[in-house]
């Protein structure tokens, strides 16, 4: 039998319309009812439940969360509820977990699961330090279920159509990434956002989305990176505050390709919100929009986007469970998850030491 592919390339630039490459395992019936767990069911975690619960096939069994009230709350009469998640790992009736807990405790998560032979579907970013986002990849590489990261916006019809277009040729030869993510402050009763020793910071824990989807228009992972950044507005709001409320990178890839990034927590509504675009040779794309602009002129071009409105995070789920299935390599997997949060630790490390960054700094 081949030996399955885990190279970096073949990972970052696997198909977008598959939703996943090559079977890596022989496949289960997929008449099978896949019995799922959620395991931190907070604001995020509580909204993967609902997503999940619509996929066809899909039982979910059981909840878990740290928190007595909010474990009450989502659970009810409806799922059987865990405080602990190693007792509902323990569970051998369970196929698959879907981890939304706070960064820091995701390495440990998903190592526990992968470990007892569980799908895993664990949010972005994959961990808190390069060293845990490797241990995570080699896990998932020789794991028996699969491993997704909640990149979901890889599985927006929007930006997939988009970013199959670029792919493909459309906008020619890549020159030019762009995106910034300038919106008002994160929730201030979810203190672990604002803690960076939990979070990684918000270029790690929130703008890791945007850069996951520049670093798939790229195609590899960046050389080097320079920002800068800082607390301007919010500072000791919320008390205790470490993490930044505004900043700027720019990443080089190669090929002389530069991503220029800006995240911004002041931002008045209205003002500038959240933009991801890709400029090449014969135009641009605006990702979240599926546009195309023609360089030269004024021609602008929608494109085919199926199942164009769905929500990512839905469309993101029920692909993990279509991978789960068939044990397929899932789009959003943990060799593309790892480039990903390391291009996001990349540029916090920049911030921090204020200097130039290469990507071997953090690749070690």
């Amino acid at each position: 039998m081949q030996k399955p592919d885990f190279s970096r390339r073949h990972f970052i630039q696997a198909p977008v319309a598959a939703l996943g490459g090559s079977a890596l395992l022989p496949a289960q019936s997929p008449n099978d009812t896949v019995r799922v767990a959620i395991i931190g069911v907070g604001n995020r975690g509580s909204y993967l439940l609902r997503h999940m619960s619509r996929v066809p096939g899909v039982k979910v069994v059981a909840v878990c969360d740290i928190n007595p009230e909010t474990l009450r709350r989502v659970a009810g009469d409806t799922y059987e509820a865990y405080e602990e998640y190693r007792k509902l790992l323990e569970r051998k009736d369970i196929d698959a977990v879907v981890i939304a807990t706070p960064v820091d405790t995701h390495r440990a998560i998903s190592l526990a699961a992968l470990d007892l032979g569980k799908h895993v579907y664990c949010e972005k970013p994959m961990a808190l330090t390069p060293e845990d986002c490797k241990v995570v990849a080699t896990a998932a590489a020789h794991a028996k279920g699969i491993f997704q990261a909640g990149f979901q916006l890889r599985h927006d019809p929007n930006r997939a159509a988009a970013m199959r277009f670029v792919q493909q040729g459309g906008i020619g030869r890549v020159l030019f990434l762009q995106g910034y993510r300038h919106t008002g402050d994160l929730p201030r009763q979810t203190l672990w956002y604002f803690d960076r020793s939990r979070s990684g910071d918000n270029i790690v824990e929130q703008a890791c989305h945007i850069l996951d989807l520049m670093v798939w228009a790229a195609g590899t992972h960046p050389l080097r990176a320079f920002g800068s950044g800082g607390i301007n507005l919010y500072k000791d709001i919320p008390p205790g505050r470490t993490t930044m409320d505004n900043y700027s990178v720019i990443y080089e890839f190669p090929n002389d390709v530069r991503l220029c990034f800006s995240h911004i927590y002041f931002d008045p509504p209205g003002f500038s919100g959240i933009k991801e675009r890709v400029y090449g040779s014969l135009g641009a794309v605006d990702l979240p929009t599926a546009t195309f602009f023609e360089l030269g002129n004024k021609a602008q071009k929608k494109l085919e986007a199926p199942d164009a409105g769905q929500d990512s995070t839905y469309q993101s789920l029920a692909a993990f469970i279509e991978n789960a299935r068939g044990r397929k390599q899932p789009l959003n997997n943990a060799e593309s998850a790892r480039i990903s949060t390391l291009t996001a630790m990349m540029g916090r490390k920049s911030i921090y030491e204020r200097r130039v960054v290469t990507w071997e700094e953090v690749n070690g």
